[in-house]
């Protein structure tokens, strides 16, 4: 691991308490040019692509580029320099962590020079149109997995697999093994858990999914969809209050409360505007997976 590393979030850094509308809301809505990426060196071998929409881990092997995501359809041309500043090599494979346009709405244009792999839902998910702020004529992978996959270039090994649904029903996290590192997507981030559950997303299972990967896989950084680089400690403080969101809004409601007393204690607990995603996304699926 190269000690030029910085972990730049401390284990027990929780909720960043954002709206996650800056996530999701880019040029394409907003008429104007992309924000400038940055590139960070994580190892020799791997680079990490922030700003915009979710982080992109870029993966030197000489044979080619495995890159993870490849944000908004705007950002390919930064995106393609970006890679070109660290390498001569190709971009071969795109491996997807789940169907948002911030992560996958690069796929209309890398789809020309990569190969997109991404699971089964995320493929379905996209062409069937499910999120409802998307911009038009994104383009699913043409090769998917159910549950995992494994890819080999240049002698060096990129493992995908969906552990189960949390943010959507068709989340991957992506483990680097040769160099203990992890990309969960938006299973982790650096924002207040949400949940798609028109893409089937499930408070209740998120936990769970986080505990699968880290039962399964060994590592020591991460990556998470958006926000620093950070550690497996700090992973594991967003699963434990994911869990307690869960808790205490499943107590709310049981207790009896209205929807718009539920609602108003979400917006308060973690500092939610009405208009978030959080909440038109978020807040009817929960009332019922909660009840």
């Amino acid at each position: 691991m190269n000690r030029t590393l910085k972990i730049r979030l401390a284990a027990g850094l929780v909720f960043v308490l954002a709206c996650w509308g800056a996530y999701t809301t880019n040029a394409f809505s907003q008429g104007k040019q992309p924000p400038e990426l940055k590139i960070n060196k994580i190892t020799d071998d791997l680079y990490e692509i922030e700003g915009d929409g979710g982080n992109v881990a870029v993966y030197i092997t000489n044979e080619g580029v495995i890159m993870v995501d490849d944000k908004y359809e705007p950002d390919f041309e930064q995106i393609m320099a970006k890679v070109k500043s660290v390498t001569s090599q190709p971009i071969k494979y795109i491996l997807s962590t789940h169907y948002h346009a911030d992560h996958s709405g690069g796929n209309t244009k890398f789809i020309s020079v990569a190969e997109i792999i991404s699971t089964v839902n995320a493929h379905n998910n996209i062409v069937r149109h499910v999120q409802s702020n998307a911009p038009p004529g994104m383009v699913a992978a043409r090769v998917t997995y159910t549950q995992e996959t494994d890819l080999f270039l240049g002698g060096k090994e990129v493992r995908a697999r969906h552990f189960g649904r949390g943010h959507t029903n068709g989340d991957a996290m992506v483990y680097f093994p040769a160099l203990r590192i992890l990309h969960t997507g938006d299973l982790f981030t650096a924002a207040t858990p949400l949940i798609d559950y028109p893409g089937g997303g499930s408070l209740v299972e998120w936990p769970k999914t986080i505990d699968a990967a880290m039962k399964e896989w060994d590592f020591d950084t991460v990556i998470p969809g958006h926000g620093p680089v950070t550690n497996k400690a700090a992973l594991m403080t967003y699963r434990n209050n994911a869990e307690t969101m869960a808790t205490r809004l499943r107590e709310q409601i049981r207790a009896g409360k209205s929807e718009e007393d539920v609602k108003k204690y979400m917006m308060d607990q973690y500092k939610l505007a009405p208009t978030s995603l959080n909440i038109m996304w978020g807040f009817p699926g929960l009332m019922n997976e909660l009840k």
